[in-house]
């Protein structure tokens, strides 16, 4: 006699376990348009002083978002702390050491400490527990990142280093104040935040690089190297936030964030090949063992713990029994 149909539970557990074949392809679409995002990075900061791309980076996004896009429903102190963490404080630390000397591609790299520094901050403020694997996967980054600071500091090379860790930290605090804000519709949450950092950024650049060098990037913008730069502009503001963004938030309000989110990983891979093929950057064999050490660490401490039911939908004996 066959069996009965598998209960809604066991059903819906089953189709959450993993992604359709069209979000995977979206989401492997993301990590190419975010890693070649580093690219972009290097043509626009060969035309504008860093803080100055930075703020305008986000001044093309917050001009429409103000005229058309409807406020989201949050706290405007949650707002502000995006802003300025994952704004402000990540693009003002990581284009000043792409400026300073930081190889592209393993920017995009390093710039993953945020995940480990995201789980220890909700450890420390939010507290959230922290499970033996998570501990085991930041204790792997963290020592990934040493080695790498490690052989930039014998190479006179570590402030860069160093920058772009503080560009992931304060990444991880805007991961935190996003968490705490909980908005209804997340796009027009990413779009708001983009209202807070022109304006410190700016006054940044005026204070550290001048309006000499901001006028200089600004006249220049016919040149080869300026429509180079406008075009980098239009990638990041164009596909890098608004497409990628967008698909990257539908893909989690559709799935599992932990199904999504490993996807992230294959951003410094694409941004270290792009720059590899393009840009003609070679990484030692050190650090790209210790890249591979990062990433592991990450995924090992991004990795959900599977639930009862999650389990029970893997186990054939499981469901057999629920089936009866």
């Amino acid at each position: 006699m066959p069996s009965a149909a598998p209960p809604p539970l066991a059903t819906e557990t089953l189709r959450v376990a993993g992604m359709p074949n069209r979000d995977r392809l979206l989401a492997v679409l993301v990590a190419i348009l975010w890693g070649v995002n580093f690219l972009a990075f290097h043509f626009l900061l060969s035309q504008f002083p860093p803080l100055l791309a930075a703020s305008l980076r986000f001044l093309v996004l917050a001009v429409p978002t103000i005229l058309f896009v409807p406020w989201p429903k949050v706290r405007p102190l949650w707002l502000l702390g995006v802003g300025l963490g994952f704004g402000t404080g990540q693009f003002a630390f990581l284009f000043i050491a792409l400026g300073v000397g930081m190889p592209t591609g393993l920017a995009s790299l390093v710039l993953q400490a945020q995940a480990p520094f995201t789980v220890l901050l909700g450890t420390v403020f939010l507290r959230e527990r922290l499970s033996a694997g998570q501990l085991a996967g930041i204790a792997l980054a963290v020592a990934g990142m040493a080695v790498i600071a490690w052989h930039r500091a014998e190479n006179a090379a570590l402030l860069p280093v160093l920058l772009t860790v503080a560009g992931g930290l304060c990444w991880a605090t805007g991961n935190l104040c996003s968490r705490q804000a909980r908005p209804d519709n997340p796009v027009h949450f990413t779009l708001w935040m983009s209202i807070v950092p022109p304006i410190p950024l700016y006054l940044l650049s005026l204070i550290m690089e001048g309006p000499a060098a901001q006028w200089h990037s600004l006249s220049t913008l016919g040149t080869t190297t300026g429509l180079r730069g406008l075009a980098a502009l239009a990638y990041v503001v164009v596909l890098g936030t608004a497409v990628g963004g967008g698909i990257w938030v539908s893909l989690m309000r559709r799935n599992p964030a932990g199904v999504v989110a490993p996807f992230s990983l294959l951003v410094p891979v694409v941004g270290m090949t792009a720059s590899f093929l393009l840009l003609g950057e070679r990484p030692a064999l050190v650090e790209v063992l210790a890249g591979v050490v990062i990433v592991g660490g990450v995924l090992l401490g991004s990795a959900q713990r599977p639930s009862f039911s999650r389990s029970c939908a893997r186990s054939r004996s499981c469901l057999q029994s629920a089936t009866e």
